[in-house]
């Protein structure tokens, strides 16, 4: 009984603070990422390169600060642009690209994107779970959005109301 008053209580708490399963990441693992990426500009292989510009893009869309997310969507939306990418490289940027536009409250581009990683991989479980959150997030911020909307219409009869009883 205690197990479900607690996960009932959790389940509030999370409907209000937007508690989501996406790992949040900290500058000390952004920084770390962006010395990677200078060591590797340094003259070794392409691929390791691109590999570490991956990593750093996904910290810079993990972090707390607003203004790494928005690098991160910035160079993978730069890397994008290449045709080199194999369809598996393709999906993991645009995965990142749906959690940078999540975390910076862009909920219908992250739905798309999280779409077409869907479409080249349908059964890809971290996917699935991305648009399940944005999709609860979008349902929330409507709910919020109907339960101020009512309660200004209700202050506004009230009011009225109150106005109408004076005045007789």
């Amino acid at each position: 009984m205690d197990v479900k008053i607690g996960k009932f209580f959790e389940s509030i708490g999370d409907f209000f603070t937007g508690g989501d399963h996406i790992p949040w990441c900290n500058s000390d693992i952004v920084a770390g990422c962006e010395r990677e990426v200078a060591e590797a500009e340094k003259g070794t292989s392409d691929e390791l390169k691109s590999e570490c510009i991956m990593r750093l893009s996904w910290a810079l869309v993990h972090s707390r600060r607003p203004e790494d997310i928005q690098r991160g969507i910035a160079m993978l939306e730069a890397s994008l642009g290449g045709s080199s990418s194999s369809p598996l490289q393709m999906r993991e940027k645009l995965y990142l690209l749906a959690v940078g536009y999540y975390r910076s409250g862009d909920f219908p581009r992250s739905r798309q994107l999280v779409d077409h990683c869907l479409e080249i991989a349908p059964d890809w479980r971290q996917a699935l779970t991305l648009k399940k959150t944005i999709e609860e997030k979008i349902t929330k911020d409507g709910v919020i959005g109907i339960g101020i909307a009512a309660t200004a219409v209700g202050v506004l009869v009230g009011g009225i109301a109150v106005a109408l009883a004076r005045k007789n």
